[in-house]
């Protein structure tokens, strides 16, 4: 039994990439690159404009942009049509049909997002790689974890592009910046640690790495589990 469907992960590029979504996938790296650049040619090599530039935008708007977009565009749709029935109908194991799609997803985030954190960082800091490095590490921690979590809200809720970005200006966003005990259950914060400890930062305080990293688990694999559980009750029909 094959963990990985090559022709769910194709089906799942194709819904990506002829929908809207695929444009504004490319967006959001270009204006994080060029931003990159705006800034190494204002204030050279700043430590503080490049924290500002990769974790006030990368790891805070982009990664989870990207991961919403990427993963929003593989379930929901398909719900929303009936096409996932046809899906279901077939004898595809619901543990491979989630892994195929996340798989998809989470490609996305590592050229979308991971990529362009690095390739922003060393524009940055030429003088430090490990600043690119601890930043695109981080992103892939958090727009993994982004990725499993989005992919559950879109087999529970058709809403789940707008719950998604009320999660992120909310609880990521607002009460993130604002209270300090939400790091302990932030996405973002856990993906600024890991930056912190590559790149030795100061994003995030009191708050062990090897807890970012379980937490980051916990949410991957949890996230994914849930998500075949609930596709393994969906009604075939559609209705819900």
């Amino acid at each position: 039994m094959r963990l990985v469907s090559p022709t769910i992960v194709r089906l799942g590029v194709k819904s990506i990439f002829g929908r809207w979504r695929g444009v504004l996938l490319f967006v959001l790296p270009l204006v994080l690159v060029g931003l990159a650049v705006l800034a190494r040619a204002l204030v050279g090599q700043s430590e503080e404009g490049s924290q500002h530039t990769l974790y006030g935008l990368g790891l805070v708007v982009v990664v989870p942009l990207v991961a919403l977009l990427a993963t929003s565009g593989l379930l929901a749709p398909e719900i929303d049509d009936g096409s996932i029935s046809y899906l279901l109908a077939k004898p595809v194991p619901r543990s491979t049909i989630v892994l195929s799609k996340l798989v998809v997803a989470v490609a996305c985030v590592l050229a979308f997002a991971s990529v362009p954190m690095l390739l922003a960082g060393l524009v940055l800091r030429t003088d430090d790689p490990s600043v690119a490095v601890g930043f695109a590490l981080g992103s892939v921690l958090g727009g993994t974890a982004y990725c499993a979590l989005f992919a559950l809200l879109s087999v529970v809720t058709r809403h789940a592009v707008v719950v998604g970005l009320v999660y992120l200006l909310v609880w990521e966003g607002l009460l993130g910046g604002l209270l300090d005990g939400v790091r302990w259950l932030s996405i973002t914060r856990w993906s600024a640690e890991v930056a912190d400890r590559v790149a030795g930062l100061t994003l995030v305080a009191q708050l062990p790495l090897t807890y970012a990293l379980a937490a980051g688990v916990v949410v991957i694999v949890g996230g994914t589990w849930l998500t075949g559980r609930r596709l393994r009750a969906f009604n075939l029909t559609g209705d819900e």
